[in-house]
C-alpha cells in the first residue's frame, strides 16, 4: 500500500502505485496518477487529471496540474503528463493544457527542475534537461532534449528551443533558439555553440567541429538564412550530428534568434 502521510488529503479516485510516498500535508487530487517510486514531500499540492510516472521525486510546496494561467481557459478537461525520473523542486508550478492548443502539457523524462521553475500551459518538455532555479516558460512552449535553462531565463509564447542548447541566465528568449546553440541577453541572441555541454554528453571533437562549422554558416558567413538552410542541409548528408539543426530550421514558428 502507499505510505501516506496521516495529514495528507488524498481524494477518492487517485490512482498511486503501491510503493508511493505522500509526505505531511500534501494534497492529491482525485484525478491523479502517481506511478511506482514516486516521492511526494511534504506540502505538495497536485491536482487536475495529471498522469506522473516513475521514481520522480516531488519537492515540498511544489503546484503541480493546477489550471492554466490564460483568460481563454474554461473548465475544459485538460491534462497535465510528467513522465519518469524527474526531480521537481521546491516551488515549482507546472499547469494543465487548453483547448486552444494541444490540451495537454507534457515534460518527459530525467529532468532536474529547480526552485521557482514554472511550465505553463501546452509547454512540451523534453527528457534530460536543466531548468535552473526560476526559470520561466510561457504557454505553448516546446523545449527539447538536454536543453538547459540558465537561471532566471524566460522563454516567449510559441518558441522552441532545440536539442542541446543553452539559453544563459537572465536571457529571454523572444525567438527560437537553434539546436546546440547558446543563447544570452535581452532579447536573447546567439553567442557560439554550447561545446562545454556537448563535451559532458560524450560527442567527440570531430562531432563538435562538425557544429561549429555548421554555426558559422548559419550566423557568421553572411548568408541569407534560406541559404544557411540549403548548406547546412546538405552539410547533415555527411556529418549525422548537424541533422537535428538541419531539422529545426525546415520549421521555425517564429524565426530564430539573430
Amino acid at each position: 500500500m502507499p505510505r501516506i502521510h496521516p495529514t495528507a488529503q488524498v481524494e477518492a479516485g487517485a490512482a498511486l502505485a503501491d510503493d508511493v510516498e505522500v509526505g505531511a500535508y500534501s494534497i492529491v487530487g482525485g484525478a491523479v496518477s502517481i506511478g511506482p517510486g514516486t516521492w511526494i514531500g511534504p506540502h505538495a499540492v497536485i491536482t487536475g487529471r495529471t498522469t506522473i510516472g516513475a521514481r520522480n521525486r516531488i519537492f515540498q510546496f511544489t503546484s503541480i496540474g493546477e489550471i492554466p494561467q490564460d483568460r481563454k481557459y474554461g473548465g475544459e478537461p485538460t491534462r497535465l503528463e510528467i513522465g519518469d525520473d524527474n526531480v521537481i523542486r521546491e516551488f515549482v508550478s507546472i499547469h494543465t493544457g487548453t483547448m486552444q492548443d494541444r490540451g495537454v502539457t507534457r515534460v518527459g523524462n530525467a529532468n532536474l527542475l529547480l526552485a521557482y521553475v514554472h511550465i505553463a500551459h501546452d509547454c512540451v518538455v523534453g527528457s534530460n534537461t536543466t531548468f535552473s532555479n526560476n526559470a520561466q516558460l510561457a504557454g505553448h512552449v516546446v523545449i527539447d532534449d538536454w536543453v538547459v535553462m540558465g537561471g532566471f531565463s524566460g522563454v516567449h509564447q510559441f518558441c522552441r528551443v532545440g536539442t542541446h542548447a543553452m539559453v544563459a541566465a537572465g536571457a529571454v528568449v523572444l525567438q527560437d533558439v537553434p539546436p546546440y546553440v547558446t543563447a544570452s541577453g535581452y532579447p536573447a541572441t546567439p553567442h557560439g555553440t554550447n561545446n562545454e555541454g556537448l563535451r559532458r554528453r560524450g560527442f567527440t571533437t570531430e562531432q563538435i567541429t562538425a557544429v561549429r562549422r555548421a554555426y558559422r554558416t548559419l550566423y557568421r558567413e553572411g548568408h541569407p538564412l534560406e541559404e544557411s538552410r540549403a548548406r547546412i542541409a546538405a552539410q547533415a548528408a555527411t556529418d549525422d550530428v548537424v541533422a537535428p539543426l538541419a531539422a529545426f530550421l525546415e520549421h521555425t514558428g517564429r524565426g530564430i534568434v539573430r
